[in-house]
């Protein structure tokens, strides 16, 4: 499932999403369109990593399965 939402500051669409209890969140951003990389933050640890675009997919098949 997948979910879209561009109001509110990050910190405050985090918190909505750990509070429902979303696992990990695939931002994208200005740094995107310059190098294709997307961020990943992970609820459970809080910590955030830079991924390819293109490794998304693999990533979170990978974590959930």
């Amino acid at each position: 499932m997948c979910f879209y939402e561009e109001k509110d500051a990050i910190g405050k669409r985090y918190r909505r999403m750990d509070a429902i209890g979303t696992p990990f969140c695939v931002t994208i951003d200005h740094q995107t369109k310059e190098d294709g990389t997307v961020t990943i933050r992970y609820r459970d640890t809080m910590a955030q990593e830079r991924v390819k675009l293109s490794e998304v997919k693999s990533l979170v098949l990978g974590k959930i399965g």
